[in-house]
């Protein structure tokens, strides 16, 4: 594995511009909302959205957003991944799966007892790298979307 050193930084207006510009491939565009939509989700939800940039080598490789609802009824489903891409032009050089360590750290280091995520089914290659991480299905579903869960 690259020595990679992957941080988390808060999205600010300083590096919106470049966070929205980053795209995933075109086949994976189903799967997940544009950056910009992201933001705007984080604004409306301002209380428990957390969107990061992932920052390596100097450059923003991806953006990631958690929701941490500490106050929400069902202790287990307080701690979510709700957004998580690296640039189409990075995928595949091993990005994903060291930010997602940080991430899973990030989780822990705030308290949260699990993660929980949603994906479609046919999202193959990330689904691979979350169960790799050691996610487990959970049977439930979200809207179209199947839910994992790693629990810390």
């Amino acid at each position: 594995d690259l020595e990679m050193k992957i941080e988390l930084i808060d999205l600010t207006e300083d590096n919106m511009k470049q966070c929205f510009e980053l795209k995933v491939a075109s086949n994976q565009m189903q799967y997940i909302a544009s950056n910009e939509d992201s933001w705007k989700s984080a604004k409306e939800n301002e209380e428990v959205a957390r969107p990061f940039v992932i920052f390596c080598d100097e450059k923003i490789v991806g953006f990631t957003m958690f929701a941490f609802d500490k106050e929400y009824d069902d202790p287990n489903d307080r701690y979510w991944l709700w957004r998580f891409m690296i640039d189409e032009r990075l995928q595949g050089n091993g990005y994903g799966t060291v930010a997602l360590q940080v991430i899973i750290q990030y989780f822990r280091e705030h308290g949260a007892n699990n993660i929980r995520l949603s994906t479609k089914e046919t999202n193959t290659t990330a689904l691979s790298m979350y169960r790799k991480a050691g996610f487990r299905d959970t049977g439930e579903m979200n809207d179209e979307e199947i839910v994992l869960q790693l629990d810390l």
